[in-house]
């Protein structure tokens, strides 16, 4: 036994087998020589029972004098109960945030979440998540890691929020699953981006321009009587566009829409007697169990946007999306002063906050309930007035 230096480290011959020099200063602290001319760093102590070794690291990488002091923490951590070989062999087959993503996708999402919401957090897994923190360890992932992928993600302040989201409800399970400790989740009280929030929906004219053109495209045989019946009924009923997509006949009742699942559970949807004559206009076909057929004979439609885009366009419209049907409808309800009560049950919102928020008025109502606001209140102004006296000027 000698003391680890570089001039001994490197003077040390080499045999035809591995072998260990120890040093004669820190116990358990030694050099592993091989054949081959690598000479490792290494502590070796014991632990209930057990003598275990740690690698410390490869000579010329690290020089004795960081070995040793390298050395010194490790069975510093043994002397207080610790066990480094196996923390670190924990650490090497700890998961990665690529792992919990797939374990929350098969374990949590696939039973837990509708469809729609399903492929939403697949999309946001695989195009910000996984391409950002997919290699980190979840267990050294911190809250300056996660603000930086929101940061990263700035320029759509939509997908950065529930790349958010997704993370805080990932690293939740992850406390759950034993992979992180309780209350460590990095991704609780990052403030989420302001979002614009989309005020479209179709006025009246455009509501005409917009029938105009789908009875058109169905008389020239450019659009499907499917394609045009879907869009007529998202108008009519305020459904989301999977509710229609996915309807089947058995659901149709001749004044609701009976929908087993959906968004927020079962439904019970009205169903508007225009509405109704729609449906019963459509041809039936005893292979399908779907309203809207789509170009297979026993599968529903699934894409209905290739055609909106060439509607709306003839319409005029294109900056109108197909979710926006549904918010002109409830916005031509609060302008009928429907309930916001009985609205919240017929858009099928979990909340009133919500069914508020897609309601709002346009600006020519909000200018027409402003000035008859303004006109009850200037009479009184009016009344009371100081009458102004001219100055005169005494010469």
């Amino acid at each position: 036994m000698f003391k680890l230096t570089k001039r001994s480290v490197e003077g040390l011959e080499l045999h035809e087998k591995e072998y260990l020099v120890w040093d004669r200063e820190i116990s358990g602290f030694g050099v592993r020589v091989y054949p081959s001319g690598r000479k490792t760093y290494l502590v070796q102590y014991r632990f209930s029972g057990r003598t275990k070794r740690r690698t410390i690291g490869q000579h010329g990488i690290l020089t004795a004098i960081e070995a040793r002091i390298e050395a010194r923490k490790l069975l510093g951590e043994v002397a207080k109960g610790g066990d480094p070989s196996e923390e670190r062999r924990a650490r090497l087959k700890a998961p990665t945030v690529s792992a919990l993503c797939d374990r929350f996708l098969d374990e949590y999402v696939a039973e837990h979440c509708k469809p729609v919401t399903a492929r939403d957090y697949k999309s946001i897994v695989r195009r910000c998540i996984k391409p950002h923190l997919g290699p980190r360890k979840v267990a050294d992932i911190t809250r300056a890691d996660i603000i930086g992928l929101h940061h990263a993600l700035r320029e759509t302040p939509y997908q950065a929020n529930r790349s958010l989201s997704v993370l805080s409800k990932m690293f939740n399970l992850a406390e759950d699953w034993g992979l992180r400790g309780d209350g460590t989740n990095p991704a609780r009280r990052i403030k989420k981006f302001r979002e614009e929030e989309k005020k479209r929906y179709l006025r009246d004219n455009e509501l005409m321009r917009l029938g105009d053109v789908l009875s058109e495209s169905l008389e020239g045989g450019t659009e499907s009587i499917y394609t045009v019946s879907a869009i007529q009924l998202l108008v009519l009923t305020g459904c989301r566009l999977s509710e229609i997509l996915t309807l089947r006949w058995e659901y149709v009742t001749p004044h609701h829409l009976e929908l087993p699942d959906s968004k927020t559970g079962k439904r019970r949807i009205p169903l508007p007697s225009d509405a109704h004559e729609i449906l019963m206009e459509l041809p039936r076909h005893e292979n399908t169990p779907y309203v809207i057929r789509g170009r297979r004979p026993d599968r529903p439609m699934v894409n209905l946007q290739k055609s909106w885009s060439r509607i709306r366009k003839q319409a005029g419209i294109e900056d109108v999306r197909l979710h926006d049907l549904r918010h002109t409808y409830a916005s031509a309800a609060m302008r009928g002063n429907v309930d916001p009560f009985k609205l919240k049950e017929i858009m099928g919102h979990r909340n009133l906050q919500t069914t508020l928020r897609y309601a709002h008025l346009d600006d020519e109502d909000v200018r027409r309930n402003a000035e008859f606001i303004a006109s009850r209140l200037a009479g009184s102004i009016r009344r009371n007035k100081v009458t102004k006296v001219p100055l005169r000027i005494v010469g």
